[in-house]
């Protein structure tokens, strides 16, 4: 009898008349949100990532979101992204009729956004390229990402996120700040996209 056999044959005899372990459902983590998801839970684990939380409601958005961009310093918006979300000062829309060339895009300090959703789970923000998430280009140009989420747009789990999901929709998730580390474990941010991220949660 060879190695594998004799392992095998030993695993068997351990197990014996074992009972069969009962099967667990895992129906729950798909099921869809009867509600909002823990809002308090997804601002803990943005701020675990290293992203700055910020809460509103909708009267204060264009505030907090002007109050965290640099003075001088220009931000990109998505053409349908809402008026009361947008900057007071230094605002280039892109979008139609033209959309900014990459070089333009890599002069400016900061974009704003809206998300389809958040994960509670993971601190995770996702765009889909839907209204005022503007073309992937804008999140990953720009080294200063400031995103709009609305409370009733978080979810608890990434089952649920992905229940909520459209598929064919170009799908962007992301944790924190862009970053990565080197072999020796050394942290460098901003190396995939932008270096800094703010989260306002509107609710």
């Amino acid at each position: 009898m060879d190695a594998r056999n004799v392992i095998l044959a030993r695993i068997r005899s351990a197990i014996g008349d074992a009972p069969t372990p009962e099967p667990v459902s895992r129906d729950y983590h798909r099921k869809p949100m009867s509600g909002p998801g823990d809002v308090e839970k997804f601002a803990h684990t943005v701020d675990d990532y290293r992203a700055q939380v910020h809460r509103a409601d909708e009267t204060m958005v264009a505030e907090i979101v002007t109050g965290l961009i640099a003075e001088g310093a220009r931000a990109v918006v998505p053409a349908d992204l809402p008026e009361s979300w947008r900057p007071r000062r230094g605002v280039v829309v892109d979008g139609a009729p033209a959309e900014l060339s990459t070089l333009e895009l890599d002069a400016i300090e900061v974009v704003v956004t809206g998300c389809t959703l958040g994960i509670a789970a993971t601190g995770t923000i996702v765009l889909d390229g839907g209204v005022g998430q503007g073309r992937r280009a804008l999140t990953l140009v720009p080294d200063h990402h400031i995103c709009v989420i609305r409370a009733d747009q978080i979810v608890d789990t990434v089952p649920q996120a992905f229940h909520a999901l459209d598929p064919t929709r170009p799908l962007t998730f992301i944790s924190g700040p862009s970053a990565t580390s080197d072999i020796e474990l050394n942290r460098v941010e901003g190396v995939h996209g932008p270096r800094t991220l703010d989260v306002v949660i509107v609710r």
